[in-house]
């Protein structure tokens, strides 16, 4: 049956244009509606898992990804109280052959043009900026989303891929604002040269202290070093991108190791984020409306997974709309039904990762510090085989109907 509406996504981050790129794939044609006048990613740098690299080839652009990612060799854990090592997992070609991937680093905006060059040279997909969605409309046959300007769009199918303070899902869920967890998050890129010569590690490298963290790790062909640093400051509501001063970000790493500190003094151009998710929840379907990446399931930064559960996101949508190309709806429930476990149990597990791994202290932390350098490399690998080894986008169904011109 040929299309007769485009799919809308509302929104052109990273998970729009995943979902974009993955049902242009299938055959879908695609209007992505982009609030921003120009589409573009803020942020520094991210971690990629090798569930990450799976959704890049499932979209096609899995050579691009590979070519501008930093390959790190380890995941390191180091005590920001006492400066030394915890713990590292090992991710060199042991890892690689377990679970058929790497693990890299990339520049967010790096990643973000990848796949906005991807969707701009694919002829089924139309990128429209300034063109937010603040609602919707449907009558069983398809939907129109409304936008702040007052003009309406009519399509098959829209998925509200609009992010944390997503408006359709405010329609979809009705839920309220996010949860404010009282964590603020700090963030710098800084040349490589700035970076103390005895910390450029070829690692993601996290230092755990109480009620505060330091992330660093190298970007963008080595020119630069990504530096994350958060503590709880009970925030009292969200913030996003402030520019802050070193004494800010100082104020809670005053009781860290003074090489811990060191790091985040050479911390330039800081910015602020007030971090917020939401409970997992199970209704992400209205009709012919599904939600998508942060929209659908928030999550904390402590498994590193925001932007790799949108690209999945993307991936399973597309394959459950090719499986059922004449059934929106049953294609969009089935989607919520293979998403709905793993996303939520990515949510819940990464607030206990920075309850129980991240932020301890005394007694607490002493008993991480004592089962984390316990464990073999073999025993991190089953403990993480259920995230980057078992992400069912290998498990898609056969399609029961070809998209004409497809």
């Amino acid at each position: 049956m040929a299309q007769d509406r485009p799919i809308l996504v509302a929104g052109g981050g990273i998970g729009g244009l995943a979902a974009a790129l993955g049902l242009a794939r299938a055959g879908f044609t695609v209007t992505v509606l982009e609030r921003a006048p120009a589409l573009a990613e803020i942020g520094a740098g991210i971690q990629l898992g090798p569930n990450a690299f799976q959704a890049f080839d499932h979209l096609g652009i899995g050579d691009e990804a590979r070519a501008l990612a930093v390959y790190v060799d380890r995941l390191r854990l180091m005590d920001a109280l006492t400066a030394e090592d915890i713990a590292s997992i090992d991710l060199t070609e042991p890892f690689r052959r377990r679970f058929g991937n790497p693990y890299a680093v990339v520049h967010r905006g790096d990643l973000h043009g990848v796949m906005l060059r991807a969707c701009q040279a694919e002829p089924r997909v139309t990128l429209r900026t300034s063109s937010m969605v603040t609602g919707y409309e449907q009558d069983g046959a398809s939907v129109t989303a409304l936008l702040q300007s007052g003009e309406s769009v009519r399509g098959a199918v829209l998925i509200g891929a609009d992010g944390l303070w997503s408006r359709i899902r405010q329609r979809v869920v009705g839920d309220g604002p996010p949860r404010v967890t009282g964590h603020t998050t700090y963030r710098s890129v800084i040349p490589t040269e700035q970076m103390p010569e005895d910390l450029r590690w070829n690692a993601a490298t996290l230092w755990a202290g109480p009620k505060c963290h330091i992330v660093h790790y190298p970007l963008s062909g080595w020119k630069q070093f990504n530096l994350v640093v958060t503590y709880h400051n009970d925030a009292p509501e969200p913030v996003a991108g402030q520019p802050v001063g070193e004494e800010e970000v100082m104020a809670g790493f005053h009781h860290v190791h003074p090489r811990a500190q060191s790091i985040i003094r050479h911390g330039r151009d800081w910015k602020l984020w007030v971090l917020c998710d939401r409970d997992p929840v199970e209704r992400w379907v209205d009709g012919r409306v599904a939600l998508l990446g942060d929209a659908a399931h928030p999550t904390l930064q402590y498994l590193a997974q925001g932007a790799c559960m949108a690209m999945e996101d993307g991936v399973v949508l597309a394959q459950e709309m090719a499986a059922r190309p004449e059934a929106p709806e049953a294609a969009l429930e089935a989607y919520r039904r293979r998403r709905l476990l793993r996303t939520a149990r990515v949510q819940l597990q990464s607030r206990q990762v920075g309850e129980h791994i991240y932020h301890p202290a005394g007694a607490h932390a002493a008993l991480r510090n004592s089962i984390m350098a316990a464990k073999s490399r073999e025993a991190w690998y089953d403990a993480i085989n259920w995230l980057y080894g078992e992400t069912g986008l290998d498990d898609a169904p056969s399609p029961r109907a070809a998209l004409a011109g497809a």
